[in-house]
């Protein structure tokens, strides 16, 4: 295919709208896509549980993307990034194993703190604390058991708080349900990987539970580069009706683990189009263990139609230990934190109007970072403990978002929040450095010190109804992000104080989204454009200092589209779905991480389209088959712009098959075309590397229910 059909193809499908902007619910955001739709619009039936108000999107004043149960389950993603492939403006970089980096609205960001920028939420609840993220985030997701997987690109820091920067991930979990029927898979498949899951379902009207599991053995394509993966979720409803209101006790607990080998870049230029490299580990000693425990009580209490309250305490802890092979001297990180936390939220309908959700989140972690090197590198680089620190952080944010129907046709909506966070470290070494001399040292030790970063955030958006399919909505937004602890003190060459501001991003988006529906086929498309603005980013200069106080810009168009045919009476029918976006990440200011001048340049990792399209039939008794293209346009590895990655294209297939009422069997081949590409290229210490994509793999699946 040539390079140029993409961007064609994209220029065309933008045309066909008047305006821009998205809030995709594509074919994957209906419950049952095929559903006979009424001749009102379909998106009024579509939920935003990442918005934490149970949002309709037809009155969401932004973009919101979702692939639900029925795609998930088909999909039988092996890393979330085969499942966000299909939302625009999404990335997930795939390293070895399930490590990867997170793009959304974004270059692929990298540095210390730089996973900072995303929430990663299951249920509404962070993955990770507030000033403790970590770019593999995602892997203590249980998003291979969702029922749901949300995305809200964009600044969502009134509904989230810090981090919220570049947008959202929300898991939903499956909800117990005692018509669901319990069901149980293997899965075996290319490079020695197996897999298997295993769903319970159970309960009354009043009392129900779930259980869900996922284990996965992968020998991994390259040399000793393989893991093991194991997720649990446990969950159970209660439900208690009274006369003065109904309430609903959810309890979920989650616990996940990960043993993995890893493998690190292979170097030189297009290596990865080599057949006797592909293969290569050049770190076959590296490793990474992690595991994580959540557990999370929601109390919800309707006093009436018209009143909800919430309360949902959680606790979460998360534990990592792995070989920094990335760096040539290869010491151990171990790295953890403890919280216990509250949401809580108020809902009130004053009457059919104005609307209220408010509500008070707080938090309080103990996290702690160790880094150790087993023999001695350098003078500068010496063997034994680089750092050893503990951080408590404490959060508490009040929040609140009002929405008025201005009139039938116009919804208006407004958000505030605020934040106090804290962190008191204590650094557990002695010295200023582990080797003497702070100045010729590699590794600098901050004393003991308190920081605290007080932050507002807002939004105002406005939702128009042009007609009962089609609207439009337009949203003027601000999030931040506090520094990461790591960026604080986690400090390098002599730096033994930090003065780093927080991170702040404007952003305006507008936009378009409807359905269209006629005897045979429907519709459903969104289209949207942003700009936006982000100020005092935090990064480390060439001298190793980490400063903050440059600006970066963010411009771009995501488009989502699906048709599908009627489904006949045997229930059968053709389906079509395409995301696409363009967008221009760039400096806007000329950082010191470079000695050339790199304002106006693209940021490194920052691809101008990519995108994906779907093609598929559902048979008559439930089978479906589908062919799918992701595409990924060229980017540059540099900030200089001076080294690229050509971008590639893959074709993927899927079918399934509903041999009985209880059985069915699948088949997925992933780079049908066996083509040579990367899933991440990057430039470093002079030379080109790159995270090697796999040649052509497939896999079998037998489910049967129970």
């Amino acid at each position: 295919m040539s390079g140029s059909l993409p961007r064609f193809l994209i220029v065309v499908l933008i045309g066909l709208s008047p305006c821009a902007d998205a809030a995709s619910d594509q074919h994957l955001l209906d419950d049952d896509i095929h559903d006979v739709v009424p001749a009102e619009s379909v998106l009024k039936e579509i939920i935003i549980h990442g918005s934490r108000t149970d949002q309709a999107v037809n009155l969401w004043p932004g973009s919101a993307y979702a692939a639900d149960g029925d795609e998930l389950h088909f999909i039988q993603h092996r890393h979330i990034t085969e499942a966000l492939v299909r939302a625009p403006g999404v990335w997930i970089s795939r390293g070895n194993g399930q490590e990867h980096l997170t793009a959304i609205r974004s270059p692929v960001l990298t540095g210390a703190g730089a996973c900072g920028a995303f929430v990663v939420a299951e249920d509404n609840i962070p993955l990770r604390a507030a000033g403790f993220c970590n770019v593999n985030q995602l892997f203590e997701a249980t998003s291979e058991m969702a029922d749901r997987i949300e995305v809200l690109p964009g600044p969502q820091s009134v509904l989230y708080g810090s981090n919220a920067l570049h947008g959202v991930v929300n898991v939903v979990s499956p909800v117990p349900d005692r018509h669901r029927r319990s069901a149980m898979s293997v899965e075996s498949g290319s490079h020695d990987y197996y897999r298997t899951n295993f769903q319970y379902n159970s309960g009354t009207k009043a009392h129900d539970w779930l259980a869900a599991f996922n284990g996965v053995h992968n020998g991994g394509y390259k040399d000793r580069a393989g893991f093991d993966q194991q997720k649990l979720k446990l969950r159970n409803g209660t439900q208690f009706y009274t006369n003065k209101g109904d309430l609903r006790i959810t309890t979920a607990a989650t616990f996940t683990n990960l043993n993995q080998e890893t493998a690190g870049f292979i170097r030189g230029k297009n290596a990865y189009q080599s057949d006797s490299r592909k293969k290569e580990n050049p770190n076959p000693e590296a490793y990474r263990d992690a595991s994580s425990q959540r557990i999370n009580v929601n109390f919800e209490y309707s006093l009436s139609d018209v009143t909800t309250w919430s309360f949902t305490p959680y606790f979460r802890n998360t534990h990592m230990e792995f070989l920094m092979h990335f760096l040539p001297w290869q010491p151990v990180e171990e790295n953890s934190h403890t919280s216990l936390g509250w949401q809580s939220a108020f809902h009130h309908q004053f009457n059919d109007d104005w609307t209220l959700h408010s509500g008070l989140d707080g938090e309080y972690t103990r996290g702690k970072l160790e880094e150790v090197q087993a023999d001695s590198f350098s003078a500068t680089v010496p063997a034994g403990i680089h750092y050893d620190y503990e951080v408590d952080a404490q959060v508490i944010s009040p929040f609140a978002l009002l929405n008025w129907q201005a009139s039938p046709a116009l919804n208006l909506s407004a958000g505030l929040r605020y934040e106090w966070l804290s962190y008191e470290y204590d650094n557990k070494t002695s010295g200023d450095s582990p080797c003497g001399a702070a100045a010729a040292c590699r590794f600098a030790r901050p004393n003991d010190r308190s920081d605290h970063y007080n932050n507002s955030s807002w939004q105002f958006g406005a939702v128009y109804e042009l007609s009962s399919r089609l609207s439009a909505f337009i949203s003027l937004s601000r999030a931040y992000r506090a520094p990461q602890t790591t960026e604080l003190y986690r400090l390098q060459q002599g730096q033994l104080t930090t003065e780093l501001e927080e991170e702040t991003l404007d952003s305006i988006e507008i936009g378009l989204r409807g359905d269209l529906r006629s005897d045979k086929q429907q519709w459903r498309y969104s289209i949207a454009a942003y700009h936006m603005e982000k100020d005092d980013v935090i990064f480390q200069d060439t001298d190793r200092q980490n400063i903050s106080g440059a600006s970066t810009r963010h411009r771009g168009v995501d488009l989502a589209m699906a048709w599908t045919s009627d489904l006949d009476k045997a229930g059968s029918g053709w389906y079509a779905t395409l995301n696409a976006s363009y967008a221009r990440h760039s400096y806007d200011s000329n950082m010191s991480i470079s000695d050339a001048d790199i304002s106006g340049n693209d940021i490194d990792t920052a691809p101008r389209t990519m995108g994906s399209m779907q093609v598929g039939k559902d048979f008559p008794g439930g089978g479906k088959a589908e062919l799918e293209w992701v595409y990924m346009g060229s980017y540059f590895t540099d900030p200089e712009n001076q080294h690229s990655y050509r971008g590639h294209q893959l074709l993927n297939f899927r079918w399934q098959w509903q041999a009985t009422r209880d059985w069915q069997f699948g088949v997925r081949i992933n780079n049908l075309l066996d083509e040579d590409y990367a899933d991440r290229a990057d430039f470093g210490f002079g030379d080109e590397r790159y995270f090697v994509g796999e040649p052509r793999t497939g896999f079998v699946e037998l489910t049967r229910q129970l």
